[in-house]
């Protein structure tokens, strides 16, 4: 069963929407032809529902009548009339060709059956698809049209429909003659309402035709009668209608449609792909090159190929990243590659480049700092905590607390010092620069969880950055968001081991051990050391407070050095104070003194920041430091130097 929270499948409502259809009667003898008003009306709006005025609609009937171009008023809407001089017993049948400059032509079909009950017709224009990281339309029906080309009696069909479907299959698959097809599959599926592969195979054709509308309705459709009968179960539906999902920029609502998917047919090679393809887009890169390698034993194609190159360059593995792109190429010159398939490579070069460097620097037997498997001296030496079986209820602990915090905390300003220094090779350091700003932080909720958006101030309230790029210092700025490695929603991104207990600030605490998993977190900061940019990870120490679990110390490390741009180390050590805010409650725990150092190109660089009286972010603030349309977020527009935790 796909998890409640995921379990986003509907009863779909019907695709039209009844309005009043008027007879009039012409003449009065028994006989006589009744005049019959037809009305075709509906409404055109694009892939986020907003309405699209000004669009061109040919109206089509089956009773020869003159085709009827209208236009979308600025609710998006249409209408026109009708009228029938003759009484008719046969179904009123309207298509649209739906029209707009810089949109792929959409089509629409409605029978409005004998009644005259007028209807509303609803059309979705999507976009060219020009996302070339997406499954392309024409891959999803060749993957999946295919297999449904002949159903029969076994399926429920009768020896008529069976014959109709064919004629249907053979419009869409073999002629490409959509406004011949859709009409043959919906009198098949409107005469076999449980008929899934039906359904499925006309929502196909209903994408081919560009009638989003009706393919998500039908393809939804099709989900339901899986989920509410699970003898009728194949995985076709679910895979269609989870790739929907994706070209929805939605996957991790589409993720569990590829999962049910697999439940009834564990090597179908197209379901292991795209659940690849969607990991991918959620970071998940270790379950991504898992999915993609099934995919490939399966027999799916070079697409699950390039997937897997891809996953693999972001999970660590630049040597077999290197393998499958050169199997994905076959001899192929990468200069006459698509621009995915280049930047893919690129990254893949530049990480190769990377770990080469990155084994010059390291001395035989000596790796880098591993703090979750080999803590330095001085956390060898805690108070013993006993063995690991404490450590999830303790994650689960500062997990919730970390939760409840960032879910109750207030847009907030305080002030802010900062001194940046060049430190000599004793650590000692020269005259250095010192700013003040009042600092802003914001905390939406990003597509996995809480993130932080945080701005700088002057005196006079309004938006600054620091200074110092010139004079050759760092800027750094994130400190907020440091604590979210320990939040439910990236904890999983980390591995941990509890090192023990230590009293610090009159506390008790317990001391734990972190580091990111380049596969697996959905966190990372950035390094820009020119035209250069580089992703970096951290591992580090927190301590949290035995009672309340606050984290009350945080100190963080690079996982590992950039020896191409030449950043050897990265140090942050931040210390929390209990702050309270008037009017609110709630006590918040947040940073009050961080010190960054950073070893880069030879030169120490350290900035400490400090922070100080805490209030609420006030409207007036609001409306002073709004943050710019298309504004990057602070922690990552920058020049280099810098770090960010």
């Amino acid at each position: 069963m796909l998890r409640d929270t995921h379990r986003i499948i509907f009863l779909l409502a019907a695709l039209c929407v009844s309005a009043v259809a008027v007879r009039a009667q012409v003449g009065t003898l028994s006989g006589i032809d009744i005049e019959v008003r037809r009305i075709v009306q509906g409404r055109v709006t694009d892939a986020t529902g907003e309405p699209m005025p000004g669009v061109r609609v040919d109206v089509t009937t089956n009773a020869g009548l003159l085709v009827k171009t209208l236009q979308t008023d600025p609710l998006g809407e249409f209408y026109t009339e009708f009228m029938l001089h003759r009484f008719t017993e046969t179904d009123f049948i309207v298509t649209l060709l739906v029209v707009k400059k810089g949109y792929p032509k959409a089509h629409a079909y409605c029978n409005y059956g004998k009644t005259g009950k007028a209807i509303l017709i609803p059309v979705v224009l999507h976009a060219a698809q020009d996302d070339a990281t997406m499954l392309p339309q024409a891959d999803l029906i060749s993957g999946l049209a295919p297999k449904l080309r002949t159903l029969g009696t076994s399926d429920g069909l009768s020896a008529k429909d069976a014959k109709t479907y064919e004629r249907g299959a053979i419009e869409f698959l073999d002629r490409n003659r959509l406004d011949l097809a859709v009409p043959l599959l919906e009198r098949v599926v409107a005469s076999n309402l449980a008929c899934v592969r039906c359904r499925l195979m006309l929502g196909l054709a209903d994408l081919s035709w560009g009638d989003w509308s009706s393919a998500e309705r039908h393809l939804g459709e099709s989900v339901n009668r899986i989920l509410a009968n699970k003898k009728q179960g194949i995985p076709e539906p679910l895979v269609a209608y989870g790739v929907l999902r994706t070209w929805a920029h939605d996957p991790e609502k589409a993720e569990p449609y590829f999962y049910e998917a697999l439940k009834y047919s564990p090597q179908n090679a197209l379901a292991l792909q795209e659940l690849g393809r969607v990991q991918s887009f959620t970071l998940n890169w270790d379950g991504a090159a898992d999915s993609e390698r099934k995919a490939l034993a399966a027999g799916a194609g070079p697409e699950a190929r390039l997937l897997l190159a891809e996953a693999l360059v972001w999970s660590g593995s630049a040597k077999d990243a290197d393998a499958e792109m050169n199997k994905y190429l076959d001899g192929r010159d990468i200069k006459k590659m698509p621009p995915r398939v280049n930047a893919i490579w690129a990254r893949i070069q530049a990480r190769k480049k990377d770990d080469n460097a990155l084994v010059k620097l390291q001395k035989p037997g000596v790796p880098y700092l591993d703090y979750v498997h080999n803590p330095p001296p001085e956390f060898q030496k805690l108070e013993s905590a006993g063995d690991q079986v404490n450590l999830e209820q303790l994650l689960s602990a500062v997990g919730k607390t970390v939760a409840e915090s960032f879910k109750n905390f207030p847009n907030t300003s305080s002030l802010e010092v900062i001194h940046q220094d060049r430190l000599d090779s004793n650590g000692k350091s020269g005259r250095g620069l010192s700013q003040k700003f009042r600092y802003l932080c914001l905390t939406p909720t990003g597509k996995w969880g809480p993130q932080t958006d945080e701005y700088r101030a002057d005196v006079t309230g309004h938006e600054a950055s620091m200074r110092g790029l010139k004079e050759d210092y760092m800027l750094t700025s994130g400190f907020v968001a440091s604590s979210l490695v320990f939040h439910p929603s990236y904890q999983p991104g980390s591995n941990f081991r509890l090192l023990g207990r230590q009293k610090i600030k009159d506390r008790d605490a317990y001391v734990v051990a972190f580091a990111q998993v380049p596969g697996r977190s959905r966190m990372y900061g950035t390094f820009k050391a020119g035209k250069e940019t580089r992703e970096t990870y951290f591992q580090g120490v927190a301590w949290i407070d035995a009672t309340n679990h606050q984290i009350l110390r945080l100190n963080t490390d690079l996982l590992e050095p950039l020896p191409l741009l030449k950043l050897k180390a990265e140090t942050t050590k931040i210390e929390f104070n209990e702050v309270h805010f008037s009017r609110i409650p709630e006590a918040f725990w947040l940073p009050a003194d961080v010190t960054v150092t950073l070893d880069w190109r030879g030169q120490l660089l350290r900035n400490q920041h400090e922070y100080s009286d805490f209030i609420v972010f006030n409207v007036e603030a609001m409306q002073k430091i709004a943050k710019p349309k298309g504004a990057p977020r602070v922690a990552e527009e920058d020049a280099v130097p810098k770090a960010t935790p």
